[in-house]
């Protein structure tokens, strides 16, 4: 590491260097959104494909009861059914506001949105009489050895995902959402998100130009990864900032070293093909996948190491130039597991110090856990939580 680097960071970052770059272990490729069905045990939009358009906000309740709260989760969940299904605009009549932003105009269009619904442990606190409620895991996400966190861009007590193939529609969601819910949550922090197109094809490509996703756990390993028993998940987020002018000045080689991956095609080192399986007990000493590369710490593929994997979700953010003139742009990073501490905090103490840690800053995000599925129009987001 030299001097001018360290320099460099110091300037660049203003929050300094940074680490748990995770996205780029697991996902899968973009595609056009198909309608994700809303009543169901387990809330559906967590396995659908990476949309284009992503808002991932943290919200503060300001609901000042638990009967208001209860309120509060089934007008969201009212708001969210209509959105995702689309029809018409209710008529207020000639003296009312219009029901609608009409930012889509006289019809919510039906199938084009996605919403993901969590909580925050912050929300079990003593204001709801909810503590003895309060999923067993849940806790606010600790700052980890690497992290720049920033309290304006962190934790809250409901996370709230949107994806969509268009921006006005999550646009329109969100503006949706806020106007109805303002007397009981407003908003803390929001970002947006998208997604690029496969180039050339195969998985979606980060701001650092590798592939983000490509060995995410199959369909069959859900229930012991992912799902938690009464149909919920853990949710991790992750706001990292990537030193793109700063990495874009390092060689090929060594970007691919700190991957374990060819920007390329995708493939790890020793492959020649994305989805080759790394042969890491072929090279035990890290001579063709270095041992330090964010692959290979990410996912050692061990016996040990199986029942740590987690359902990565990534997305690429840009919130334009910081006050020192640099680019600020970066990923943010979701995942879901049955586990906080037993999955992502297991991985998250191996990327420790990796060499990736000079080119990224994790500033934000927090912990979640996403709610159990709405099962029918008779059911709310929460239900069974608030009893």
């Amino acid at each position: 590491m030299t001097l001018g680097r360290r320099t460099f960071l110091r300037g660049a970052a203003a929050a300094g260097a940074g680490a748990g770059l995770m996205g780029l272990a697991g996902g899968a490729s973009t595609a056009e959104p198909g309608p994700v069905p809303f009543h169901s045990p387990r809330q559906a939009a967590v396995l659908a494909e990476p949309v284009r358009h992503t808002i991932v906000a943290a919200f503060d309740v300001v609901a000042q009861n638990r009967h208001e709260l209860t309120e509060l989760l089934r007008e969201l969940t009212g708001r969210a059914a209509f959105l995702t299904a689309g029809g018409a605009l209710a008529a207020l009549g000639i003296t009312g506001p219009p029901a609608d932003s009409g930012v889509l105009g006289p019809e919510v269009p039906a199938g084009e949105l996605s919403v993901l619904v969590g909580v925050g442990s912050s929300l079990f606190d003593d204001r709801y009489g909810l503590a003895a409620r309060k999923p067993a895991k849940l806790k606010p996400m600790p700052v980890f050895p690497d992290d720049a966190l920033e309290d304006r861009w962190c934790h809250g007590d409901l996370s709230l995902v949107l994806g969509a193939s268009e921006p006005d529609t999550v646009l329109h969601a969100l503006r949706d959402i806020t106007r109805a819910t303002r007397g009981g949550m407003q908003v803390r922090w929001k970002i947006d998100g998208f997604t690029s197109p496969p180039r050339p094809a195969g998985t979606p490509r980060n701001l650092l130009g590798f592939k983000d996703g490509t060995a995410n756990p199959q369909p069959s390993e859900l229930d012991r990864l992912v799902w938690t028993d009464d149909g919920g998940s853990y949710q991790v987020v992750r706001l990292i900032r990537m030193l793109v002018e700063f990495w874009d000045r390092v060689s090929l080689s060594e970007q691919e070293s700190m991957i374990g991956r060819r920007r390329d095609t995708g493939a790890p080192l020793d492959g020649g093909q994305e989805h080759d399986v790394p042969r890491y007990a072929e090279d035990p000493v890290g001579t063709v996948i270095p041992l330090t590369s964010h692959i290979r710490l990410a996912d050692p593929r061990t016996p040990r190491t199986d029942g740590e994997r987690i359902l990565r979700r990534a997305v690429n953010y840009d919130l334009g130039v910081d006050t020192n003139g640099n680019l600020d742009m970066g990923l943010v990073f979701t995942c879901y597991q049955r586990e906080l501490e037993r999955q992502f905090e297991a991985v998250q103490k191996r990327l420790e110090g990796e060499p990736l840690t000079d080119y990224v800053s994790p500033f934000g995000g927090g912990y979640f856990y996403l709610l159990p599925g709405v099962t029918d129009p008779a059911d709310h987001y929460g239900r069974v939580l608030l009893g």
